[in-house]
């Protein structure tokens, strides 16, 4: 590539200006293609295409039309040079000013650009953080809770003869009409009353129905043309279904589960709820980890950025004008930049490679949180330039996760939290219905659970 010669000029301490000047005769090769393209687009009389002298496009489209030709061509190649030599690290678009073009041999194409960088800044001591997390204890309600989860899923549904009440399953008919015009109706459709995942003043319109009764209510329509508008809905109650759960006995233990007795069972259900409340333990471990380096590391973060990505939320959600949205908004971008740059310190300090097969259990899981299929889902992704980011996502991801396993974990008692405990014995079968944590748990299944810091969404896919 071109030498250049340039000058990094500190802004903020997160803004940079670079002042690129580079020689004509660096500037030469890019002179020569932009002739080349121009002479195969244009047509002369009296010469072929491609075969045109310089000198004739020169008379013809002008001297500083081959040359804006060429510093279009050379630039990108100039700008990743200049920040190259500089040693910095651009996020973002730079904004790109030319102050001098260049019109014959001895003169210098000179160029500015301001970015924001990757502020510098120190890490602190990562070995031995302590933390406290909740001290882990399973009581009668968890387990009673578990059994109870458990015979609502062997539960079944029988129509009765009386009036809705919240928890019961529904069959209705549905429909929503904006003044004379029927927007929407449904027939026949499975409710469970109280879930709130259909239209608002759906369960109190509905709760006290009969089979064979109707009711109306008003509610904004969640989609379409139009979606947000106030609409009449009319609801009427086909059937009326409960949940009957099974008697909780032996039967049922041998119905649910590969275990012989109620008691067996009870004590497997303890089990799992210990390794569930340990796994908690695990993920608040993590997290009080992050939020020590939040704290423990001062950063001047870019603001051009965060606003920008601040005012691209909003504008997506149509909230542009809610003011306190936007504040909560702009404090968890700003939060989740700085564990960013936190995280990618680490991975460079601790030297962190990302292995094939763990890119693609990050991949698979991913797939799955977006409800597509793996090799779609890495389609996608490399379609869209997203690999890199992904790449770098699973990079923060076992940093953090070294520096848990560097770190010191108490409970409120005083007891050692050891998160390798997370892992099945070798020679154990673990139930089914048992935690699914393999020996890797402190970096990998702690590390799955949700993590505030930037993911990379496939375009075209919405969070499941």
């Amino acid at each position: 590539m071109p030498a250049v010669k340039s000058l990094a000029e500190n802004l903020t301490p997160s803004r940079v200006k670079l002042s690129v000047e580079v020689p004509y005769e660096e500037l030469q090769p890019s002179i020569d293609a932009a002739y080349k393209t121009i002479g195969a687009q244009v047509s002369i009389p009296g010469f072929r295409k491609g075969k045109i002298p310089s000198r004739i496009i020169d008379q013809r489209m002008g001297r500083g039309a081959v040359l804006q030709e060429a510093v279009n061509e050379a630039m990108p190649g100039l700008y990743a040079q200049a920040v190259e030599e500089a040693a910095i690290r651009p996020i973002g678009q730079p904004e790109v000013e030319i102050t001098a073009v260049p019109m014959v041999a001895g003169e210098t194409l000179n160029f500015t650009a301001e970015m924001d960088v990757v502020p510098e800044f120190t890490l602190p001591d990562l070995d031995g953080i302590a933390v406290t997390v909740d001290e882990v204890e399973v009581t009668d309600a968890d387990i009673d809770a578990q059994l109870q989860s458990l015979r609502t899923r062997f539960g079944t549904l029988v129509t009765i003869e009386r009036a809705v009440a919240d928890g019961d399953f529904v069959s209705i008919d549905l429909s929503a009409a904006i003044g004379e015009e029927t927007i929407d109706e449904v027939s026949g459709i499975s409710y469970e009353v109280g879930s709130g995942n259909m239209l608002p003043g759906l369960d109190q319109a509905l709760i006290g129905l009969s089979a064979g009764e109707s009711a109306t209510f008003t509610a904004p329509l969640a989609g379409g043309d139009h979606a947000g508008e106030d609409a009449q809905c009319s609801v009427t109650v086909q059937a009326v279904k409960e949940r009957e759960l099974p008697a909780l006995d032996d039967d049922f233990a041998q119905l649910a589960s590969e275990f012989d007795t109620l008691a067996e069972l009870k004590e497997n259900v303890a089990e799992v709820a210990l390794r569930a409340k340990r796994f908690e333990q695990g993920v608040a471990a993590r997290d009080k980890i992050l939020d020590h380096l939040l704290d423990s590391v001062e950063i001047d973060l870019p603001q051009g950025i965060i606003d920008a990505e601040v005012h691209s939320h909003l504008e997506g959600e149509g909230r542009l004008e809610d003011d306190e949205h936007r504040a909560e908004i702009q404090d968890g971008t700003r939060r989740a930049m700085k564990a960013q740059f936190i995280l990618d310190a680490i991975v460079e300090q601790d030297d962190i490679d990302v292995s094939q097969e763990e890119f693609v259990e990050y991949l698979i899981m991913q797939a799955q949180q977006y409800g597509m299929d793996p090799n779609q889902f890495a389609q996608a992704i490399d379609s869209n330039n997203q690999v890199p980011g992904m790449l770098g996502e699973v990079a923060r991801r076992k940093a953090l996760a070294g520096v848990l396993d560097r770190a010191v974990i108490t409970d409120t008692s005083g007891a050692v939290v050891d998160l390798s405990e997370l892992a099945p014995d070798d020679d154990s079968d673990e139930n089914d219905d048992d935690a699914d944590l393999d020996d890797d748990a402190p970096r990998q299944d702690v590390m799955e659970a949700e993590l505030d810091t930037p993911d990379e969404t496939p375009e075209g896919s919405s969070q499941a």
